[in-house]
């Protein structure tokens, strides 16, 4: 069921709704992060949502690298199993943003790679958080509009 106002449907306040989401998913981002609730990279990301995607609550990913064609069909093959398990997923723009919220670089010294990252439940806490539950009233009230696949700028800082 959409809970959207009309205002919304039609656009008034869309850009203050969507700062107020991007914020919520840095929000997101930065509690998930601590807690070791964040799957980064489209094959570790594959992994994870094949072992156990009952615990994944968002899926990122990236809109930068369109002509990549290996890593579109891996985007499309990853919607497709977030669509069929019910998990809401976002296009992120401004990956520098999200690599900045991210810490940027593995152990190893190497960059990330943030074309997907996994957000899952942390197995401690069953709090609700409210930046994700804005998040996902927006990713619902998208799909809502026939828009299964929404994009979020993350503004700079």
């Amino acid at each position: 069921m959409c809970n959207m106002t009309f205002e919304e449907i039609n656009g008034d306040n869309s850009s203050e709704r969507m700062e107020s989401v991007a914020k919520a998913l840095e929000d997101v981002l930065s509690s998930a992060l601590p807690q070791g609730c964040i799957t980064v990279g489209v094959y570790e990301a594959a992994k994870s949502l094949n072992v156990d995607p009952d615990n994944v609550v968002l899926c990122l990913l990236a809109t930068d690298d369109e002509e990549d064609v290996a890593l579109q069909i891996h985007f499309t093959l990853i919607q497709a199993f977030c669509c069929e398990n019910d998990i809401n997923i976002l296009r992120v723009s401004n990956m520098q943003r999200l690599a900045e919220i991210l810490g940027g670089v593995k152990a190893e010294g190497e960059p990330m790679d943030l074309h997907c990252v996994l957000i899952t439940n942390p197995q401690s806490s069953q709090r609700k958080d409210p930046a994700l539950s804005k998040v996902n009233r927006f990713c619902r009230d998208s799909r809502c509009m026939d828009q299964w696949v929404p994009v979020i700028n993350l503004p700079d800082r």
